[in-house]
C-alpha cells in the first residue's frame, strides 16, 4: 500500500514539546542490540542535526521575522528529536565501538543506496566512495583489537566484512576532484533525488563526530587515526553534497528536508525489530509529518506554491532497509574499482594519469612517505605485535595486492 506523507492527518507542531522524563529515554544495550538498530540511530542523528543546520542556516539567510519564527518552533521539535536518538547511545560504549557503528552504517547505507540507484552517475559516486569507508572500517577494527580487545565483527555480527578496500593514503586527492554534478529533481527519479539528501546527512554526520570527539581518544596514534579519516569524510560530504539539486527555493530546500525525514522515519518504523526503537520511530514519524505539513504551508504563503509541484508523485517509494546482504556487491566493487580515483567531475584509472597529475603532488605533500601516514601506521603497530592483520572475511579479500594478512599495501590506488 502506498504511503502518501501529504494525505495523512497531523496534530499541530507545538503539541511535540517533550518533557526531560520523555527525552531521556533508556539507552539500547550495547552488547544485545542488533547492530541494524544501532545504524538506524546513527543515520536518524545525522538526518536530524542536517534538518537543523540547513533551518538555522535558512533562518540567517532569511529577513521576515515571521517566517523565522515559524522555523523556529519546528527547529526546536527537530532538536528535541535528536537529543532522544543521542539519549539512546549507553554510557558504556566507547567512542571506538561507537565508531564501528558508523563506519557499519557508511558501508552498508552506501551498499544499499547504490544497488538500487536508476542514475549511473549517482551510482558511481556511492560505488567509489564505499570503498573508502570500507577501508575505515578495516583500520577503526584494527585499532579497537589492538587498544581494548573488542572483537569489531561482534560489533557489526558479522554481516559486513572487515578487510581492506582502497587503502587509505590512496584516499587524499586534491579539493577540486571532489566536485561532482548536480542533480536535477525535476527529472530525478525520486530515489535518486532522496539518495542525495540521505547519503549528504550520514556522510556529515561521520564527519562532524569525528571531528569533535576524535580528539578524545586516550592514544596518539588513535587521534591521528581520526584526525584524517575526518578529513577523508570532508572530502566525501563535498562530493555527495555537490550532488544535491541547487536550483530549489530556501523554502522548496526545507519541504525537500521534511520529505526526506519523514521518509527515513516511514522507513525505520517499517524496518525496525526492536518494539520499544520502533515506538520511537513511530512517533517520530508523526512529529515529521506535520513539519512537512507545515513546510507544505509555508511554502503555499509565502511563495504562492503547492507542494505537488516539487512533489507530483508524493507517495514513498520502497523504503530504505538494512539486512540486505551486501558483502557480494562490495566484493564486487572492489574488485573492479579500487585502483580508481577521482578527476574532475568524473572518475579515472590512476594508471591513465599523468604522472605530474596534481593527484600525485597533492598526495604527497599530504601524506610524505607510507609510514608517516595514520591509517597505516595503525595496521603497522597491529603487525608489529600480533604477526597478522585483524579481519572478519568471508573469503580471501578480491584484490590479490590486498590479500596479505601480514603486510599493509600502501601501492594500490597510487599507481601500484
Amino acid at each position: 500500500m502506498s504511503f502518501d506523507p501529504f494525505k495523512q492527518k497531523v496534530k499541530p507542531v507545538s503539541e511535540a514539546f517533550e518533557s526531560w522524563k520523555e527525552l531521556f529515554v533508556k539507552p539500547y544495550d550495547k552488547d544485545h542490540v542488533d547492530p541494524y538498530t544501532r545504524l538506524r540511530i546513527i543515520l536518524m542523528n545525522g538526518t536530524e542535526f542536517e534538518a537543523n543546520w540547513f533551518s538555522h542556516q535558512f533562518s540567517r539567510h532569511c529577513g521576515d521575522n515571521d517566517l523565522r519564527r515559524e522555523l523556529a518552533v519546528v527547529r526546536r521539535v527537530e532538536q528535541q528529536q535528536q537529543k532522544k536518538l543521542c539519549a539512546l547511545k549507553p554510557v558504556n560504549e566507547s567512542i571506538l565501538e561507537t565508531t564501528i557503528g558508523y563506519e557499519q552504517l557508511a558501508v552498508e547505507l552506501t551498499a544499499n543506496l547504490a544497488r538500487r540507484e536508476k542514475d549511473p552517475y549517482v551510482k558511481a559516486a556511492l560505488d567509489f566512495a564505499l570503498l573508502e569507508d570500507f577501508d575505515h572500517l578495516y583500520r577503526f577494527s584494527n585499532l579497537l583489537m589492538h587498544d581494548m580487545c573488542i572483537d569489531a565483527a561482534d560489533l557489526t555480527a558479522r554481516r559486513t566484512e572487515i578487510t581492506p578496500g582502497r587503502p587509505t593514503i590512496a584516499e587524499h586527492r586534491y579539493p577540486e576532484d571532489d566536485v561532482r554534478r548536480q542533480t536535477d529533481n525535476s527529472t530525478a527519479h525520486p530515489l535518486t533525488r532522496l539518495c542525495a539528501s540521505v547519503i549528504t546527512a550520514a556522510e556529515q554526520q561521520t564527519m562532524n563526530f569525528y571531528m569533535n570527539v576524535g580528539n578524545t581518544y586516550p592514544t596518539e596514534e588513535g587521534k591521528r587515526l581520526f584526525l584524517e579519516i575526518a578529513m577523508i569524510e570532508e572530502q566525501h560530504v563535498t562530493q555527495y553534497g555537490c550532488l544535491m539539486d541547487t536550483s530549489c527555493s530556501w523554502l522548496a530546500g526545507l519541504l525537500e528536508h521534511e520529505y526526506t525525514e519523514c521518509y527515513l522515519y516511514y522507513s525505520c518504523a517499517e524496518d525496525e525489530k526492536d518494539p520499544r526503537i520502533k515506538k520511537i520511530w513511530e512517533a517520530m514519524l508523526e512529529q515529521e509529518l506535520s513539519h512537512l505539513h507545515k513546510a507544505a504551508g509555508l511554502l503555499e504563503k509565502f511563495e504562492k506554491r503547492g507542494y505537488e509541484e516539487l512533489f507530483p508523485s508524493p507517495a514513498f517509494p520502497e523504503p530504505l532497509t538494512f539486512g540486505k546482504d551486501n558483502i557480494p556487491y562490495i566484493r564486487k566493487v572492489l574488485k573492479e574499482t579500487v585502483r580508481k580515483t577521482s578527476k574532475g567531475e568524473d572518475y579515472a584509472e590512476v594508471a591513465d594519469l599523468g604522472k605530474d597529475d596534481i593527484f600525485f603532488r597533492h598526495n604527497k605533500r599530504v601524506n610524505g612517505s607510507a609510514s608517516d601516514e595514520p591509517a597505516h601506521a595503525v595496521i603497522a603497530s597491529y603487525l608489529c605485535v600480533h604477526g597478522e592483520d585483524f579481519r572478519f572475511e568471508t573469503a580471501e579479500n578480491p584484490v590479490p595486492e590486498l590479500a596479505s594478512r601480514v603486510q599493509d599495501n600502501t601501492t594500490v590506488g597510487l599507481g601500484g
